[in-house]
């Protein structure tokens, strides 16, 4: 599909009014919930602070919750986009390939066997587990005859994601500690986060956005074939070790201080790719916007469904990228 945005001017507006709605749908998150509060109330949180109810909720809860929503939402959305154009699979996310599981599991073993508590830790433990289950999912997938291929990708992927999902059930069954401190974080929620946690993880993520920007030409090239890139003068093992190294820090990052939130990297690509065709200069800054709304606007709905208890947003982004993958797999998109 070549997307129903025509040329880089309307592209351009759009992103802007992505931007804008991007706004607005931070500021919803801010003023919505058990506990109602007005912009009014929003504003003078920050410029006449009385110590209030509202305002302390305002300031210690809904202004982070929204702010660490998206930026896990931009860098989900950007993950997804370096992982399908990497594999050449339409359904590749850090949740698939069993990213996310790597991740989740090292945190879960640092804090069953070495008692690590702070987000730092957390941050650097989720980027190894990052590693290595992207690692393992890419030698399992090239392993055996006819080399790697999308369909073996995702099986491997899987075969990872299921792995140390079971191996993470098992530490939290025989530790209970550990089981109190973990299990609605595994669920995936920006429920609860700080300032000073996103303030750890955001350095690293904002660098891994921009590094992304600067790769998105090269995508295109890459997108055509790896021989096809050569041709072009592409550093095709350069190229793809720093995309894996960007998919590493954003998923860890974002796993690190919001658990395993699923199915934002899988949906929001393509719906980027239906508004602005398959240029990926475009689709990464797309993906980007779009990955911070659906994200914030899931944590949003998620205030909601049980109230006044919560729900975690990765059942949301759950009940959300479920049809969508079905949808995918039953076109036999990802078989191509």
């Amino acid at each position: 599909m070549n997307g129903i945005l025509y040329g880089n001017k309307i592209k351009a507006a759009g992103l802007i009014v992505g931007l804008m709605v991007a706004l607005i749908i931070m500021v919803l998150s801010v003023v919505l919930g058990y506990t109602n509060t007005s912009l009014k109330q929003a504003i003078e949180a920050y410029t006449a602070f009385n110590g209030s109810n509202e305002h302390l909720i305002i300031q210690l809860s809904r202004v982070p919750r929204s702010l660490v929503g998206m930026a896990v939402g931009i860098s989900l959305g950007i993950a997804g986009v370096l992982m399908q154009a990497l594999t050449r699979n339409p359904i590749a996310s850090p949740d698939i390939f069993g990213v996310n599981a790597g991740a989740g599991f090292f945190i879960v073993f640092g804090v069953t066997f070495l008692g690590i508590s702070s987000i730092q830790q957390f941050m650097w433990i989720g980027f190894l587990g990052a590693a290595v289950a992207a690692g393992l999912a890419y030698a399992l997938g090239s392993a055996g005859q006819g080399g790697l291929t999308p369909v073996k990708l995702t099986l491997a992927g899987a075969v990872m994601a299921a792995l140390f999902a079971s191996l993470t059930q098992g530490m939290l069954v025989t530790n209970e500690k550990a089981l109190d401190e973990v299990l609605f974080w595994l669920a995936g929620s920006v429920e609860g986060r700080k300032l000073s946690m996103l303030a750890t993880v955001l350095p690293a993520l904002v660098i891994a956005w921009f590094i992304s920007l600067l790769l998105s030409r090269q995508l295109n090239a890459f997108a055509l074939g790896e021989d096809v890139a050569i041709s072009l003068g592409q550093k095709t093992v350069v190229f793809k070790l720093a995309a894996a190294l960007m998919v590493i820090i954003l998923a860890g990052g974002s796993v690190a201080i919001a658990g395993p939130i699923s199915f934002i990297g899988i949906v929001v690509p393509h719906f980027a790719r239906y508004l602005v065709g398959n240029d990926h200069r475009w689709i990464v800054p797309y993906s980007a916007i779009i990955g911070g709304i659906m994200l914030v606007m899931a944590d949003i709905g998620a205030r909601y469904i049980i109230m006044p208890e919560e729900a975690p947003v990765g059942v949301v982004t759950a009940l959300i990228g479920t049809p969508f993958f079905i949808y995918i797999v039953r076109k036999g998109i990802f078989q191509k």
